[in-house]
């Protein structure tokens, strides 16, 4: 089959890879229909997270059809319609009864990797090291789905893949940001990052009853989609974000603050620029200047939730603020599985169409072009999906 494999730091190519199999009862076969590029796979393009190993397939955004079943599957059907969670759980361990699925205690087959670094094994995730399990990602013609009995989802045929397709990561991502938020009627939210969860994190807000959202970021393509939703929009280029955000809530900063940029931030002040010398000789890989904003913006008592990804050490950490703020911190990979039939719902129910997001549209040949072309922000883009079949 045809897959995209890394190659190397900024390297990425389509080759020719042995077809999947069923390797456990609970196992399941895909055939991709459609998949998509996500900026948490730009960490990877970039080099910037550890065990990452050449040839490895990327992919963790991906739907399809079901082709092959293990014994132990019962709730599915050859020929199902499915979108998968970007991440794998069991669905029996101590965290998954809690419906905290992506602390799954056995999906990750690698867990001295993962401990290394957060003190105890994080859950599988599809195409995204060997630290968080080493399974082959979904940029490919076909994908084998571990305890399958548990992650997939099947849609409605009504609905197109372009409409289900971010069930699988982005649009639970940003509404569990937002639900992290503990939103009341009247609140005010502050968004760093007008990507693809940055988006579904707004809009997301807005459906918890938030009244205000603010959205920072500073490509237009971006601002003009947060604007569409109803967001108050800020470009960190032209303004203070602190002060522009204490003056619009009369000195008292936000309800709550959502970094979904996460570990590649960028900016102009002191911090941001060491953040970034740092990053260059390896001595820091994230570079937290968002977050570091978003804790000075918000207000005393209030939320900060951070769904951007992390995976390091953060010098000149604004602790001590954050201690004498009496701020709330909620953030970790997303429960994808406890979200993904509640949000078809509102798909249904005409609440949203995912779909508005998407600026591109390749083939999986495409995909070493789509990947730069996203990288560097080229031609408005704001997401890419390839359709295979």
């Amino acid at each position: 089959m045809k897959a995209l494999c890394w190659q190397g730091t900024n390297t990425v190519a389509v080759e020719r890879v042995p077809d999947p199999r069923i390797l456990n009862p609970r196992d399941a076969i895909i055939r991709v229909t459609s998949t998509a590029i996500c900026g948490s796979d730009l960490h990877l393009y970039g080099g910037k997270v550890p065990t990452l190993m050449k040839g490895d397939i990327l992919g963790h955004e991906f739907m399809g059809e079901v082709v092959e079943l293990g014994p132990a599957v019962k709730n599915l059907q050859i020929g199902d319609r499915v979108v998968v969670p970007f991440n794998i759980a069991c669905g029996n361990c101590y965290f998954c009864e809690r419906k905290m699925f992506s602390a799954c205690d056995n999906s990750n087959p690698n867990p001295g990797l993962s401990e290394a670094g957060t003190g105890q094994a994080c859950s599988a995730l599809f195409g995204y090291t060997h630290m968080c399990g080493g399974y082959a990602g979904g940029q490919a013609e076909y994908v084998r789905v571990p305890f399958a009995d548990v992650g997939p989802l099947v849609v409605p045929d009504d609905l197109s893949d372009e409409q289900v397709l971010f069930l699988s990561d982005i649009f639970p991502t940003g509404y569990m940001a937002a639900e992290n938020c503990d939103i009341e009627p009247g609140h005010v939210v502050a968004v760093w990052g007008a990507g693809p969860v940055g988006q579904f994190a707004i809009r997301s807000a807005f459906m918890l009853g938030a009244e205000r959202v603010f959205a920072i970021d500073r490509f237009p393509e971006r601002l003009a989609l947060a604007r569409e939703a109803g967001a108050e929009v800020i470009n960190y280029e032209n303004e203070d974000v602190y002060e522009y955000l204490q003056e619009a809530t009369g000195g008292q900063g936000p309800d709550a603050c959502i970094d979904a940029v996460g570990m590649e931030a960028e900016g102009h002040t002191i911090d941001a620029l060491m953040d970034s010398a740092k990053a260059i000789f390896r001595v820091q890989p994230d570079r937290a200047h968002a977050l570091r904003q978003a804790i000075r913006s918000c207000r005393k008592g209030g939320v900060v939730s951070v769904p951007g990804v992390y995976i390091g050490l953060i010098d000149k950490f604004n602790f001590g603020m954050a201690f004498n703020k009496g701020l709330n911190f909620k953030m970790g990979q997303t429960h994808t599985h406890k979200y993904m039939r509640p949000l078809l719902e509102r798909i249904q129910a005409g609440q949203i169409d995912p779909s508005f997001v998407i600026s591109h549209r390749m083939t999986l040949d495409d995909a070493p072009e789509g990947y730069k072309m996203f990288r560097d922000k080229q031609q408005a883009c704001t997401k890419i999906v390839m359709h295979l079949h």
